[in-house]
């Protein structure tokens, strides 16, 4: 009989194994690709931003409606906790001029590598090519069909969002538990773009401000094939994705009377795009976009600049998100993240139904409700007869 069974080994599901495992118990993790923490792994190749520097409420706040149910979790395990997590694995940590807290190296495997390392030191056993089918722990493995019956579980199945590394949401359709329907979030939008965009394609827009309803931030994005991505986009994505609105302030750093003096020098032979560029120093990118949202062009260009509406055709596909929101809804687990319907088995990480924007919020919460299931699933053990 497996002692403690864990399913799913991205950093929620490893950080449940690592306190079960610490506390004494025999733990098995089940994973169903051939390797383990593929999307960590993932985001180890933009420099893994495992959190954020920055006053606990804040940081709280970027939970949203999640925020109250999150907040014993964030408090035991929250951003300077994860740095000396990380520390303690051998990684030298260093905080961007944002708050953002990175490992130096940055990049994710040599963290991962020790912490692998420990959990081995610790007993775990980790399983690979073992895909839950549903049911009472059944498994499609390598050596066929297999059911098990631990005496406790931690489900960190993941959202629905990048399948190919792990998180396809399939599990939604066997637990019988009630569940928010999934939706993208951290992610990009679609533009059905004119043919004159085409050579815009893969360039940044810096230095703007991005509004989308009580959503307003100085970032960047790309303009892509697709649309408009990058991390300004994600960080408004939330409420354009319910419906708000989304206007650019192209020169955030001149007023609307600044920009009004400056277009009412005479332009003399200059095109549009050169006394544009000279009067302003407005980017050909910007005067593109400008150009496509802008249309027709009103005499008073001031006003279009400082508040450019963007016209999208929606978010692209859930598949493509960086995150999810919807899933495990918390009135279906108990305080210690124990399904109500199903004694003994606790839920934690992106399967739950909270959402964060990216800048290490998400890998903060995945990492604080593994060990917080991890806990509830150890204290059930030292109950279980």
């Amino acid at each position: 009989m497996t002692y403690a069974l864990i399913i799913g080994a991205g950093p929620a599901g490893l950080m449940a194994a690592d306190v079960i495992s610490a506390a004494g118990h025999s733990v098995v993790v089940a994973e169903a690709k051939p390797s383990v923490a593929r999307k960590f792994l993932m985001a180890g190749k933009s420099g893994l931003n495992l959190t954020k520097d920055e006053p606990f409420e804040a940081f709280l706040s970027q939970y949203h409606e999640a925020s109250p149910t999150l907040r014993p979790m964030l408090e035991a395990f929250g951003p300077k906790d994860v740095t000396t997590w990380a520390e303690d694995l051998g990684q030298e940590m260093f905080t961007g001029s944002s708050g953002r807290v990175f490992p130096k190296v940055m990049k994710a495997s040599p963290l991962l590598r020790t912490w692998l390392s420990r959990l081995s030191e610790q007993g775990v056993e980790i399983r690979t090519r073992w895909r839950w089918t549903g049911g009472s722990y059944r498994f499609d493995t390598p050596t066929g069909p297999q059911e098990i019956d631990p005496k406790v579980c931690v489900l960190a199945c993941g959202g629905a969002s990048w399948a190919r590394l792990g998180s396809d949401g399939t599990w939604a359709d066997w637990l019988k538990a009630p569940l928010a329907p999934f939706k993208p979030a951290n992610m990009g939008f679609e533009v059905d773009w004119s043919p004159h965009m085409a050579r815009h394609f893969g360039m940044p827009i810096k230095n703007v401000t991005l509004t989308a309803g009580d959503a307003s931030l100085r970032a960047e994005f790309v303009i892509s094939e697709r649309g408009l991505e990058g991390g300004g986009i994600y960080a408004v994505s939330r409420p354009m994705r319910d419906g708000a609105a989304l206007t650019l302030d192209l020169l955030p750093d001149m007023s609307l009377d600044d920009i009004r003096a400056r277009l009412s020098r005479p332009k003399g032979k200059m095109s549009r795009a050169n006394f544009l560029r000279k009067a302003l120093k407005l980017s050909p990118e910007k005067q593109a976009l400008l150009m496509e949202f802008g249309q027709p062009l009103p005499e008073d260009l001031a006003p279009l600049i400082k508040s450019l509406p963007v016209t999208h055709t929606g978010p692209r596909p859930m598949d493509e998100a960086i995150s999810t929101a919807g899933g495990l809804r918390f009135d279906a687990v108990d305080a210690s993240l124990m399904l109500k319907d199903h004694p003994g088995t606790f839920a934690a990480g992106e399967m739950l139904d909270w959402e964060a924007p990216t800048g290490g919020y998400l890998l903060t919460a995945c990492l604080a409700t593994g060990r917080w299931a991890g806990l509830g699933a150890a204290n059930w053990l030292k109950r279980a007869p």
